[in-house]
């Protein structure tokens, strides 16, 4: 076996501060070990300064806060809901849940995120059939955000809340303002593998602190107030623990680090590969900063002579962890018949990233040695694909 066999280079796997200690140590010495205590109220307020908002709730998902989020909007079975299409399953399950069903929206090409004139195509039709959606989901994909403005002034036009999936794009900002604080909701996802991690969890987030303290009911179990256990509303086992608040106060102290790294890993694969024939990466809205979440790229397999798939494979043989751009949901089995609206007539956005599409390791924490790794091996991959010879026909 050799070396590249030995050590594998994940996609992006967590990176601890050192920082976390402190809190889990407080948490523990404390006793403050179940859900609730002084790590997720500080963690909260941290969060709500940090982005500029009235109000935050700590879950432990970004699932569950897209699901809190949906039953504030109203949203229950017979519903539709508009949902990025090119995104995580757990974007839209949350629909499921409220027994609605989603109507996909593709992207488009500036941002790999929703396509306003799609959305603009599915609210005209909406008016039409009578039947408008409760709500519009909106995804900021790898880390970039959505064209915010134009997709909001559609959602205003037609009176329907927006909820943005911010779930890969904390720090990220648009036109100055941060990320995940445009819509009526902002949802944010503290997953392993995110930009910062407390193992699991998630934030919702709003300037409606009405609402909020609503979603704080719903997910603790909706408990009236009353001197024993009452009940009058179905409620949700969704907080967040004391102890992962306090991962997440230690990683949010190297939130502004963390973006400054995985934006430079960002462009040393960008100078190192953005001028190979066929090559394109996911770009950068003007007045937008993306924190680079993933480094992302399509592969034109016409002009490289080798496919996404390929290339993937041929990490795979190096022991290089990298992946496809998600499969849009309108594809996937379990949303079969499911509604999709296109960004033009005859050309899918969406899907065509998810046929040439890949992302690279982009942990925080990678090694320039595995980061020049990973590049040099994609160049061997496309040079021996070009300089295969051709079959002789005849």
């Amino acid at each position: 076996m050799n070396q590249y066999k030995k050590e594998q280079i994940l996609l992006s796997p967590p990176h601890m501060s050192g920082h976390e200690w402190k809190y889990i140590q407080q948490a523990i010495e404390t006793n403050w070990i179940a859900p609730l205590g002084p790590n997720v109220d500080a963690f909260e307020n941290e969060m709500a300064s940090y982005l500029g908002v009235k109000d935050a709730l700590a879950v432990n998902s970004g699932t569950a806060a897209i699901h809190l989020a949906l039953s504030l909007c109203g949203v229950k079975k017979g519903d539709t809901v508009f949902c990025s299409t090119l995104t995580f399953v757990a974007s839209a399950n949350p629909i499921l849940y409220q027994g609605a069903e989603p109507v996909f929206i593709d992207s488009e090409p500036e941002t790999w995120n929703m396509s306003p004139e799609a959305l603009e195509k599915a609210f005209r039709e909406a008016v039409l059939s009578g039947k408008m959606p409760k709500a519009v989901i909106v995804v900021n994909l790898y880390g970039q955000s959505a064209k915010m403005e134009e997709i909001l002034t559609i959602c205003n036009q037609y009176n329907v809340p927006m909820v943005e999936d911010a779930a890969e794009s904390l720090g990220s900002e648009y036109k100055g303002k941060k990320s995940g604080t445009f819509g009526k909701f902002g949802i944010f996802s503290f997953n392993g593998n995110k930009i910062i991690t407390t193992s699991g969890g998630g934030m919702l987030v709003s300037n409606d602190t009405d609402a909020i303290q609503k979603a704080r009911f719903l997910a603790t179990q909706a408990k009236d107030s009353a001197p024993y256990y009452e009940h009058s509303k179905m409620g949700y086992n969704y907080r967040m623990s004391n102890i992962l608040a306090g991962i997440g106060r230690g990683q949010f102290e190297v939130l502004e680090d963390r973006i400054k790294a995985k934006r430079l890993i960002f462009l040393k694969y960008y100078k190192e590969l953005a001028n190979l024939p066929g090559i394109h990466f996911m770009p950068e809205l003007e007045d937008t900063l993306s924190n680079r979440w993933l480094t992302t790229l399509t592969i034109d397999d016409k002009l490289t002579g080798i496919t996404s798939s390929e290339i993937l494979k041929y990490f795979a043989n190096k022991n290089i962890e990298a992946r496809h751009v998600w499969k849009p949901l309108h594809l996937q089995p379990l949303f079969k018949g499911a509604k999709y609206y296109s960004h033009h007539e005859h050309q899918s956005i969406s899907e065509a990233l998810f046929m040439k599409g890949i992302c690279l390791p982009s942990g925080s924490n990678i090694a320039n040695q595995e980061q020049m790794r990973v590049i040099e091996s994609l160049k061997k991959a496309m040079t021996q694909k070009v300089e295969m010879p051709h079959p002789i026909s005849g």
